[in-house]
């Protein structure tokens, strides 16, 4: 049992489990009722994506020290109660299910879900490689 982390849209991975959508915005131009078939997610769980302000300035990022901003207020972001308690959440689901997180992002290295991994991997979830 572990947690995926993948791009959105993507061919799903033998085994993957319930594909999980944290992002911001639903893919546009997909019906509801075909997120799932299209692979875009099976739950969508905005509350732990980066806010609409924060998200623009991860889109902006260009050198090393813009993308340690971006981590550092992102990470500020999540230390709320209620998103902290989602991903002790999906920590813990991570050892009973097969689960995956994702965003649209083409390069895992510069998206929001590179730091959700880690601090997934920070509070014991199970990562699949």
């Amino acid at each position: 049992m572990t947690i995926k982390i993948v791009r959105l849209g993507s061919e799903r991975y033998p085994e993957e489990g319930l594909r999980i959508g944290t992002v911001r915005r639903p893919p546009r131009g997909v019906p509801k009722s075909e997120y799932a078939s299209q692979n875009w997610y099976d739950v969508w769980l905005p509350n732990i994506a980066p806010t609409s302000e924060l998200m623009k300035m991860g889109q902006a990022v260009k050198t090393e020290k813009d993308w340690i901003s971006f981590t550092k207020k992102y990470r500020s972001e999540l230390k709320n109660p209620e998103k902290s308690r989602i991903i002790d959440l999906l920590a813990a689901l991570s050892h009973n299910s097969n689960i995956s997180v994702g965003c649209y992002c083409e390069n895992e290295e510069r998206c929001h879900r590179s730091i959700l991994k880690t601090l997934l991997n920070e509070r014991g979830a199970k990562i699949a490689s």
